[in-house]
């Protein structure tokens, strides 16, 4: 892990911080932004290592500005088991991952991970102020849509910056 690739998640984490403390909330739950970004971070820099900062470091940071009562620890428990599964699915689509489609259903699917990862931990640890169904809807499938069309609009963004500034020699994302 190099210094150019921490400052690189510092960045993404910062930028998710900023999107996750602005969005509005819905029935007591927000669209989780900060998920594109960490799972922008996965695709950018897909080493272990990375993803668990990223995931912890996300975690945190979420647990700090989430709106929904007592979601501090069910964001803690959730971004690094979405982080597992969303860099396991990365990994397993060798042929397919470098594309915007990939990209953006990969982050579909790793956000309604993260949704229902979060409200089952809630659901456990806290109790829901609504029903399942309700936060799901209310919180999950719109970010579910955000999620997928920031990814859309970023990766290739991302992607060409990586490739002029050689971002990283680890990466995959080289063709």
């Amino acid at each position: 892990m190099n210094t150019r690739n921490l400052v690189v998640l510092a960045l993404l984490a910062g930028i998710g911080v900023v999107l996750h403390t602005v969005m509005p909330s819905f029935f007591g739950i927000k669209p989780d932004m900060m998920l594109a970004m960490m799972f922008l971070g996965i695709v950018l820099i897909p080493e272990f290592k990375s993803v668990m900062l990223l995931a912890i470091v996300t975690g945190v940071l979420s647990a700090l500005t989430t709106g929904f009562p007592g979601g501090q620890i069910p964001n803690i428990i959730d971004k690094p088991v979405t982080a597992l599964v969303f860099f396991g699915l990365f990994l397993a689509l060798k042929k397919y991952r470098n594309s915007v489609v990939s990209v953006a259903v990969l982050t579909a699917a790793g956000t309604a991970v993260s949704g229902s990862v979060f409200l089952t931990a809630a659901y456990f640890i806290v109790g829901l102020p609504n029903s399942f169904a309700l936060l799901f809807s209310a919180g999950v499938l719109p970010a579910i849509a955000l999620n997928a069309i920031t990814m859309i609009i970023l990766y290739p963004v991302a992607l060409s910056i990586v490739k002029r500034t050689k971002l990283s020699t680890a990466s995959v994302i080289q063709k």
